[in-house]
């Protein structure tokens, strides 16, 4: 079967790397990369790249008509930290972008849609350690509220319309290929530049605070997997719980003290450790191992390695 692919928030922190390694498995020219600016110069001069806002219906139906789209990876979204200073603007952003490509699946125009969860979904409620796929979900942040509701209205729009729509729970994202992109964990980015720059970080979250982790490979690898995966292996249908490895602010430090000894770090707390605190501490993901057989395969120190050697000609 033919298949076209879209992307839409390919000029963000996952779409950057997604638009890549799917031109690798498919071709550049299957796949359409769009965003609402212009995306990096490695995008656009390899293959397709449209301006395209996500909340415009007609614009979007306009680019799976001409392309003859097949798959839409929705990656646009306002993250956890940015969408607290502008909840509305987020909320609009995350909901009615998700609604036009549902919208475009139930009126047959395109076949299949990746949507991204997070981690977010969870709330002060939850179960902390090894949290269950199905657990109590009273998310505290604007975001998680809009990625909840967005796995309610996926699985209603497959069980109502038979759209085929899959999802993750993203943990907290970490690439040294783009810049922290406005969520609470992503201090976890920003800690090796500042390493490598200034060998030193203030940190907004406490030394203890564990939260789920996932070095960008991995995430890369699990978002295009459960995409191949066959329509009946993925019984889950708002979204998959996913893990790779959990760490604090003290042992990430302790990682990259390993290759840069003077490397200090200081803690200044602000909002988004209330964020943090929402948040579980590790996640139970057998289901997405059981079902299309996800499987992590990078841990803390081989990340550290791997960032620490593919950002220092940087700085």
């Amino acid at each position: 079967m033919k298949k076209r692919i879209l992307i839409i928030g390919a000029a963000g922190q996952i779409g950057t790397e997604l638009t890549m390694y799917l031109r690798g498995i498919y071709g550049n020219h299957k796949v359409i990369a769009s965003d609402i600016t212009e995306a990096s110069e490695e995008i656009i001069k390899t293959g397709p790249f449209e301006i395209l806002d996500a909340m415009d219906y007609d614009a979007i139906q306009d680019v799976v008509i001409n392309y003859e789209i097949t798959d839409v990876y929705l990656m646009a979204a306002m993250l956890s930290a940015t969408a607290e200073k502008f909840p509305m603007k987020a909320w609009n952003l995350n909901m009615n972008s998700l609604f036009n490509i549902l919208n475009l699946a139930r009126d047959g125009k395109i076949d299949r849609i990746f949507w991204p969860s997070s981690i977010a979904v969870f709330g002060p409620t939850t179960t902390k350690e090894n949290t269950p796929q199905h657990s109590i979900m009273e998310p505290s942040t604007v975001y998680g509220i809009s990625k909840q509701t967005g796995e309610r209205w996926c699985e209603y729009y497959h069980n109502k319309y038979g759209v085929d729509v899959r999802s993750v729970r993203y943990p907290g994202l970490i690439s040294y290929k783009t810049q922290p992109g406005g969520g609470t964990t992503d201090y976890a980015v920003d800690i090796y530049h500042k390493a490598l720059k200034h060998k030193k970080y203030i940190c907004f979250l406490n030394e203890e605070n564990t939260l789920p982790m996932m070095f960008m490979d991995d995430a890369i690898r699990a978002t295009v997997n459960i995409m191949l995966a066959a329509p009946e292996d993925v019984k889950i249908r708002n979204a998959y719980n996913l893990a790779a490895m959990s760490f604090n602010p003290k042992q990430i430090t302790e990682s990259i003290q390993k290759h840069i000894p003077d490397f200090k770090i200081k803690y200044e707390l602000d909002f988004r450790q209330d964020i943090a605190d929402s948040w579980p501490q590790s996640i139970d993901d057998s289901l997405a191992r059981k079902d299309w057989g996800w499987e992590p395969e990078i841990d803390l120190d081989e990340m550290t390695k791997i960032m620490i050697e593919n950002l220092k000609g940087a700085y």
